[in-house]
This record gives C-alpha cells, sequence and structure tokens, in this order.
C-alpha cells in the first residue's frame, strides 16, 4: 500500500467518524501521537491527512489549543464558474435542500428594475429560498426574473428556472457579480439560524444571454464560515506596467 493510498484511508476515515456523529462539531482531536496509534498509522501518514481535511473544511487548528471538527465542511465556491448554489454543493458530495421556498409576484425596486431592463414597479416573479446542505441552511437567495420571460409556467425544486429559460430558447451565457461582506439582520438571521450581527457575504449577480439581453438578477447571503470565495484575476496589462 502506497503512502498516498494510506493518507486517503485515514481521511476517509475521519471523516466518516464526523458524518456518522463519532466526531462532533467543536470537538478537539487527540493528541496526534494518541491518534495514530488508534488509526495504527505513523504520525506523518496521519499529519498529512488531516493537512487535507483542513483544507477541505472539515477540521481547524487552533495555535496552542489543538484540532477540532468544524460545524460544517466549507464549500470552495470559484466564481468563475457560474453555476446554482445546489450543484455547487452537490459538487462537495453533500445532499443539497431547500429548507423554505415562496414565489411571489412583486413590483420591482430601482435596483432590479435596472438590472432587468424594467421600469421601477413592473412586475417581476420574486423566488426566496433557504439552501441547506446535509439539512444546514448555508445560503439565502432572491431571485428575479420577469413575468414576460415565462409566462404561467411553474417554476419549482423539480423545474429550475435555468431550464425553464432553456426550454424557451434562452440561455444563460455569462454573469456580472458584486460581493460584498454584510452583518445578519434579524430576518437573515432567522432564515440561516445564525447570530444577529453573523457576517455574511453578499453577492448580487445579473445573468445574460450571449447577446446581452439581461434574464436573472439574483441576490444570495452565504454563510461566512460556510464557504470559501476564490476568484481568477489576470495580470495587469502592457499599459498598466
Amino acid at each position: 500500500m502506497s503512502g498516498g493510498s494510506r493518507t486517503g484511508r485515514v481521511a476517509e476515515r475521519l471523516r466518516r467518524a464526523i458524518a456518522d456523529g463519532r466526531l462532533v462539531p467543536g470537538e478537539r482531536l487527540p493528541p496526534e501521537t494518541e491518534l495514530a496509534e488508534e488509526l495504527a498509522v505513523s504520525r506523518g501518514t496521519l499529519r498529512e491527512a488531516m493537512r487535507g481535511l483542513v483544507e477541505e473544511g472539515y477540521l481547524r487548528r487552533r495555535p496552542g489549543a489543538g484540532t477540532f471538527v468544524t460545524q460544517r465542511p466549507v464549500m470552495r465556491n470559484n466564481l468563475e464558474r457560474n453555476f446554482g448554489v445546489t450543484r455547487l454543493i452537490e459538487t462537495f458530495g453533500l445532499e443539497a435542500g431547500t429548507l423554505e421556498r415562496e414565489l411571489a409576484l412583486e413590483p420591482a425596486d430601482a435596483e432590479t428594475a435596472d438590472a432587468l431592463g424594467l421600469a421601477e414597479g413592473d412586475p417581476v416573479n420574486v423566488l426566496r429560498r433557504v439552501r441547506t446542505a446535509e439539512g444546514e441552511p448555508v445560503v439565502y437567495s432572491i431571485d428575479h426574473w420577469s413575468t414576460d420571460l415565462v409566462g404561467d409556467t411553474v417554476v419549482d425544486d423539480q423545474t429550475s428556472i435555468y431550464q425553464v429559460l432553456r426550454d424557451r430558447g434562452l440561455e444563460v451565457h455569462h454573469g456580472v457579480a458584486k460581493l460584498r461582506p454584510c452583518s445578519a439582520d434579524a430576518e437573515l438571521a432567522r432564515q440561516l439560524r445564525t447570530a444577529r450581527g453573523a457576517l455574511v457575504l453578499e453577492i448580487w449577480q445579473v445573468d445574460f444571454t450571449d447577446r446581452e439581453q439581461p434574464l436573472l438578477a439574483s441576490r444570495e447571503y452565504h454563510l461566512a464560515d460556510a464557504f470559501e470565495i476564490s476568484v481568477y484575476r489576470r495580470g495587469p496589462g502592457f499599459w498598466e506596467i
């Protein structure tokens, strides 16, 4: 058995212990010597496996205190890739779900109307959802789209708005996102089951066709400790050097 396969097997045993509840969130792992003996592996193999689990977000090191099980694995979201929350969660082998869902017809506020090329007050479909990973809330999303795009077509958790748009020949080509940190107010804290004032990342995104027709305007609130966001940035151009 190679060192790499030993490391992978140890990491998988620890993941399974976390998933089964034998290692619970907030619990400190035993000292390396003790844990390595229990798992019948060298300290080097254990250390490498734990390093990988820290990178995946299952474990967190606290200098001077030890290594602890996190509340949930961190999901790494690369904003270069424009896909939905459900697919992002499933990419990490977690069960994606919806805790609460509300679809309503509402007048567009100024920001939404501007994003979708509408007049303020025009009716838009608004879909509010609490998105979960393994049953735990991680994202509160609010999607807006013009009533002219889909007519009376029903949009539910089995038939996404993206699929409805594709059926009408409207494909999302790209999105433009703006990110900002903010604190959870009372309503957001309730939706995400977190403390009022907790740090969340707000992502405001508008999706377009290849002809720059706006399709969707979405606002998502991501729990800060559930995600790690990465963005590809090009180097400076010649005239900026």
